[in-house]
């Protein structure tokens, strides 16, 4: 197979997908190259082994207790490789890039949950991709701003993505992709990569659907969008925490000292930015113009996620202290709509709360700004299914008594990657009707990569309405219409966040 940089060849995989992994789609970001925009691969002439990942980017490593512990992966700083799966004799396909969460942290393409072999039976051309996370992929610092063509710093990290979309236009029609049907998908950080790359003028042109899982950068969710001078101002004090003296000493540092900075040393955080580049305007004025692009779109959450707000409840008396601490003089508007009489209901309400307020509200404003100010349709969907583990299972920091519909749960549904929780050692019993709801996400995905519509047997998905919006609720046996989460309740927590 000719790239555009040189000849490749892949992996014929068992069930009849052929795999090119690890595929360079930008220049090793190390040396000079580090804190700059991604730069041209250099071409190669003799054929490149396309048969193994590559490195993942620097963060910090799983142990092998956890949730999707993915083995003793290599990792580097040369990081930035992309993944194709295919079967062969394809033309024009649809192409699905997934874009992969981990809070711009951790996470690689590599990820045996995030593979791509299972979609692509289905006569669609998977991609996903590795890109710079934490501080070699987000570090913002008036020095790198200085020397910058386009007077900004930071997002290396979505950089790299608009860089991986590029080699998709370039090149996936040698695969059997069509260049002008690219559909990106990403969940979590990879859904919040996805909402910025619709509001970026970078990525004009460089996809044609896309589609949201848990996360956003919009609306209620905008205040993780530092601006640049306050970014610069979070640079210079990590500067100061590597006790460095300037950014060339800064490029001189070995790569895994900056591996712990945002959980051992209170150090700021790292992350997507209001650029000026990359961004030149905030996401919320892009879409408030309609200037983003106007692709057909499906967003949605998980029943059980939930992130800050509250957090851990003991029972009835804390949850009645943590919300009046919180919400103030509206403690009682809150405890109106998320009532408790019991320690049970305490805790419940609580996490339902805390769901409502960030996963849910962030979700629910990306899909009305899209549809008040776009033409392309808009759908939605809450994932209700929990996972079913085997007796006994121990897995860190996880309670699968507990966890219900967790917050990255949907993932292996929607790409068939089930049994990448069995790999290393059984963590999941799954039944018959879990297989066969991941069939239909799969379906579902593959057909709105297709057409827009996001079909399948039994699912009647409808248009988002921000009016009367309803979504797909997902789960074993209930797939079905359902209402999102009261107006009432998120335009408490939007009213809230907004200082009204």
């Amino acid at each position: 197979m000719n790239t555009a940089s040189g000849p490749v060849d892949g992996v014929a995989l068992d069930n009849g997908v052929d795999a090119y992994l690890g595929i360079p789609y930008a220049a090793p970001p190390v040396r000079e190259l580090r804190w700059r925009p991604p730069a041209q691969v250099e071409s190669w002439n003799e054929v490149r082994h396309a048969d193994r990942f590559g490195p993942q980017c620097m963060q910090p490593l799983r142990g092998v207790l956890n949730n999707q512990y993915s083995g003793a992966e290599v990792m580097s700083e040369d990081c930035l490789y992309l993944n194709v799966w295919a079967k062969p004799g394809l033309s024009d396909a649809p192409v699905i890039v997934y874009i992969h969460g981990g809070a711009f942290f951790v996470g690689a393409g590599s990820m045996p949950i995030y593979s791509g072999q299972y979609l692509a039976m289905r006569d669609v051309v998977v991609i996903n991709l590795n890109y710079r996370l934490g501080a070699l992929g987000f570090l913002a610092h008036p020095e790198l701003t200085a020397e910058s063509a386009e007077g900004a710093s930071g997002n290396y990290g979505l950089l790299d993505q608009v860089a991986a979309l590029e080699w998709v236009r370039d090149n996936i029609a040698r695969f059997g992709g069509d260049p002008d049907n690219v559909t990106i998908v990403g969940q979590s950080a990879g859904a919040m990569s996805v909402n910025a790359l619709q509001a970026s003028p970078l990525a004009e042109g460089l996809f044609d659907r896309a589609v949201g899982m848990s996360g956003a950068l919009i609306g209620s969710a905008r205040s993780m969008m530092p601006s640049l001078a306050k970014a610069e101002a979070d640079g210079v004090r990590i500067q100061e925490i590597w006790k460095a003296a300037s950014i060339d000493e800064m490029r001189e540092l070995a790569a895994d000292k900056m591996l712990d900075l945002p959980r051992s040393t209170g150090s700021p955080r790292v992350g997507p930015i209001n650029d000026g580049y990359f961004l030149p305007r905030s996401i919320d004025e892009v879409f408030a113009k309609g200037a983003q692009a106007d692709v057909p779109l499906i967003v949605g959450f998980t029943r059980d996620e939930s992130f800050g707000g509250l957090g851990h409840i003991a029972g009835l008396e804390d949850y009645r202290a943590k919300a009046q601490d919180r919400f103030g003089d509206r403690a009682q508007e809150f405890f109106a709509l998320y009532p408790a009489s019991s320690d049970v209901e305490a805790i419940a309400q609580a996490r339902l709360a805390d769901r409502d307020g960030t996963i849910a509200l962030w979700m629910f404003e990306w899909a009305s700004r899209q549809s008040s100010s776009g033409s392309a349709p808009v759908f939605s969907y809450e994932f209700a299914q929990p996972h079913r583990y085997p007796e006994g299972v121990v897995i860190a920091g996880h309670d699968a008594e507990t966890a219900g519909a967790y917050h990255t749960s949907e993932v292996p549904f929607w790409l068939g990657t089930l049994e990448s929780f069995n790999k290393f050692r059984p963590t999941r019993a799954w039944q018959d009707g879990d297989r066969a709801l991941s069939e239909a996400m799969q379906s579902a995905l593959v057909a709105f990569a297709r057409t827009g519509v996001p079909s399948a047997p039994g699912f009647t998905w409808p248009r988002f309405d921000a009016k009367d919006p309803l979504l797909l609720w997902l789960a074993t046996g209930d797939v079905e219409v359902a209402g999102w989460p009261s107006r009432e309740r998120l335009e408490f927590f939007r009213s809230f966040a907004a200082g009204e």
